[in-house]
């Protein structure tokens, strides 16, 4: 499967921003989807995920309660709803498929990864 991230730039501190990510060339819903973010000097960092069937979710700790993660399994997508949007947030966002039916939140369990797309928060 093919990932193509999207919606990152440029926000103020405390506003918001969504990222979508589009998937091609495989069974969508066979995958659970997951969104990492990596800022400079840092290891890579897990986001949110989301199940197969969209039903259960999971965020990281920096994450819960700011961000929303879902998916349109008819229109192969995922997005990233991040709201309350804070400077350490700033980072490229990856969006990554896994073969998992629940909402995996190992990095190593993604097997496909789309290209990133950058967030910047100024304060």
């Amino acid at each position: 499967v093919q990932l193509q991230a999207s919606g990152g730039g440029w926000v103020q501190a405390g506003g918001p921003l969504r990222l979508s990510c589009a998937a091609s060339g495989g069974t969508f819903s066979m995958y659970a989807m997951g969104w990492f973010r990596q800022a400079p000097g840092k290891e890579r960092e897990f986001v949110a995920a989301i199940s197969r069937s969209g039903g259960s979710t999971e965020y990281g700790d920096s994450t819960k309660g700011r961000f929303t993660i879902s998916r349109d399994n008819r229109k192969n997508m995922v997005y990233l709803q991040m709201s309350s949007l804070k400077p350490e947030d700033t980072a490229v966002y990856y969006c990554a498929a896994a073969y998992s039916i629940t909402a995996a939140t190992a990095l190593e369990l993604y097997k496909f990864w789309g290209q990133g797309t950058q967030v910047t928060v100024s304060s």
